[in-house]
């Protein structure tokens, strides 16, 4: 178990086998790929850099682009365990790091009890059954008592993990402070028990919606990757890979349709979980072009606010014919 203060470090920058996943940046796109992902050339430089320097990965961009899905990806990809974290209002430490068992604690302590005449019963004064006692003092603040937390489990992986702290931007600045330790020495400290080390440093994947700034100091601990809406060209990659059974033809007219949907003034774009969505949905109900009653019947799949639905509305037939154009 991982409690020495004296655990070795992996070195960064140490260099890679040729047949390692992650031996160049071309391998992590062909990885990627593999488990079904599409990466841009950015997202696959980001990933080779944050490996072998060994800092996490701040991911920011709107809701739906593909950020948390990097992150299960980059696990099945790896071979990692995925330990997921998702962030919240009122986030503690309690509820990220650790928990004493306190109910066994309890069980502990009514065995103590039901053997402290044992324990006691060759000391002669009270100064000796102290010290005796006093000996037992830190064993219920002890790993075995320890209920990990998933960053802590993410620390403890043997064999590295993949630890995605999911819209950190929707915790406090509190527990973001929280967080420096871990994202800069890959540690935590317990007051009862010490420092905990990762023998394996797992990935570490943040991920913001930008729902409010992060501090300076989470920020220069990591690497910042942005994954915006995609061109037309990377999403239709990304259809035929989520959705192959839809034909060509129509998955260049939905990817068309949707990108002029994002060229106008919405209150939220369609991401691109959304035209995932919306081609299945297509394929189901065996299209083989994008009509505009099809369209019209299908566009809450792509749309979640009436105003937005009213709005593309009132374009409908002209992007749908531009799309099939």
């Amino acid at each position: 178990m991982p409690y020495s203060a004296d655990l070795p470090r992996v070195p960064h920058g140490t260099p890679e086998a040729a047949d390692h996943p992650v031996a160049s940046i071309a391998a992590v796109e062909q990885g990627l790929i593999a488990s079904g992902y599409i990466p841009s050339r950015q997202i696959a430089t980001a990933i080779y850099l944050a490996h072998h320097l060994q800092k996490p990965i701040l991911v920011e961009g709107p809701a739906g682009v593909g950020k948390t899905e990097l992150a299960k990806s980059l696990a099945a990809w790896l071979d990692l365990p995925l330990i997921r974290m998702q962030c919240y209002e009122g986030l503690d430490e309690a509820k990220a790091l650790y928990e004493w068992k306190y109910g066994k604690q309890l069980l502990y302590t009514q065995i103590l009890r039901d053997k402290i005449g044992e324990v006691l019963g060759e000391t002669d004064s009270l100064a000796m059954a102290l010290d005796k006692l006093h000996s037992f003092g830190d064993m219920f603040f002890s790993p075995e008592f320890l209920e990990p937390r998933p960053l802590l489990r993410a620390l403890q992986a043997p064999g590295g993990a993949v630890l995605l702290v999911d819209e950190v931007d929707k915790s406090d600045q509190e527990f973001e402070a929280f967080l420096l330790e871990i994202l800069s020495d890959y540690q935590v400290t317990i007051p009862e028990i010490g420092r905990i080390a990762a023998t394996v440093p797992p990935v570490v994947i943040l991920t913001s919606n930008s729902m409010r700034d992060l501090g300076d100091a989470l920020k220069r601990r990591c690497l910042h990757l942005h994954i915006g809406f995609p061109d037309a060209k990377l999403e239709a990659r990304i259809i035929a890979s989520r959705v192959p059974e839809a034909d060509a033809t129509l998955r260049a007219q939905l990817v068309a349709f949707v990108q002029s949907l994002r060229a106008l003034d919405l209150k939220k774009p369609p991401s691109v979980s959304e035209t995932i969505d919306w081609a299945r949905v297509l394929v189901l109900l065996h299209a083989q072009t994008l009509e505009t009653e099809l369209v019209r019947d299908t566009l809450n799949v792509l749309l979640k606010f009436e105003t937005d639905i009213e709005a593309a509305g009132r374009q409908l037939g002209e992007l749908a014919g531009k799309a099939r154009g």
